[in-house]
């Protein structure tokens, strides 16, 4: 039976930020990044975690983060609990698949959104003016149609609770500066249109994703999670049916779960059924074995 981890109580590790999945330590010259098994949804963490969630959002970060250090480096140190500092040693069992040392990166203050479909708050955008993030498309697209080419769609970084805003390109020079701008929208679509290919090739369309960038003195860095069920529209390809909302490897079915209940989408948050938790976790565990090709089994 897979150990639950909600929460993480590490005595002598020092915890400086709880985030809606992952608790981060500082152990002084590096980070400790333990992703748990909580789920967050319209930005409300859930009262019920999803076993086994945080290694694999661990696991699909991790192949993402080597097949895309030919496009940037990212912050990672180790992502094996024998090469971590002695004190997390007694931490070993719990730390172990779910956790990665990483560099101490400033994250940017801008999310980083490639779209390379139409579909949720995009979809809503497009409907009302013809537009995301202030660029004009095409008219007479359909809900999740294929973009004519990816687009670099940033929003706010919100504090835990509240909602992140969409921006445009101009508001994120006047945040981090045109240089940075132009490059962090480069990689962004560097990156998703790599990872679009592969994903494609194992049966998985990636519709849009979001990426995090920090800064190690001036090197950019990747940092964060990349390409997983949390930050990304999984969708099967087999099943791509555009003109509607489509099924989903992601945490969309919790979303329309959700969405059919009387809930204010505000704390406290609803119970989930098992059925609704089983089945969030069984769409997440198959696209990373689609992705990498293994059978984990959880």
């Amino acid at each position: 039976m897979e150990k639950i981890v909600l929460e993480t109580d590490f005595p002598g590790l020092n915890l400086v930020k709880k985030g809606k999945v992952r608790d981060i330590y500082d152990l002084g010259d590096s980070l400790l990044m333990v992703a748990t098994d909580r789920m967050s949804a319209f930005d409300v963490i859930m009262s019920d975690p999803i076993p086994g969630k945080g290694k694999i959002l661990t696991q699909i970060s991790l192949f993402w983060f080597d097949i895309m250090q030919s496009v940037i480096p990212n912050h990672i140190i180790a992502s094996d609990v024998e090469a971590y500092p002695d004190s997390c040693q007694p931490y070993a069992e719990s730390l172990r698949d779910r956790s990665m040392l990483v560099k101490k990166a400033e994250p940017l203050t801008v999310e980083c959104i490639v779209r390379g479909y139409i579909s949720g708050s995009g979809w809503k955008s497009y409907q009302e003016n013809g537009t995301i993030c202030d660029i004009r498309l095409p008219d007479g697209l359909k809900e999740s149609d294929k973009l004519p080419a990816p687009i670099f769609t940033p929003s706010t970084k919100a504090e835990l609770g509240l909602h992140d805003i969409n921006i445009g390109f101009e508001e994120t020079v006047k945040e981090i500066g045109e240089s940075l701008a132009n490059r962090v929208r480069e990689i962004s679509i560097n990156i998703y249109e790599k990872g679009s290919i592969l994903a494609e090739s194992k049966g998985i369309i990636i519709a849009d994703t979001k990426f995090e960038f920090g800064l190690v003195g001036d090197e950019l860095l990747l940092i964060d999670e990349v390409l997983t069920p949390d930050s990304s529209r999984f969708w099967p390809q087999d099943l791509y049916r555009p003109g509607f909302p489509q099924q989903s490897f992601d945490k969309q079915y919790l979303r329309d779960y959700l969405e059919t209940l009387d809930w204010d989408k505000a704390p406290p948050p609803p119970p989930l059924p098992e059925e609704i938790i089983l089945n969030t976790k069984n769409k997440y565990l198959e696209a990373l074995n689609l992705l990498t090709g293994k059978d984990y089994a959880l």
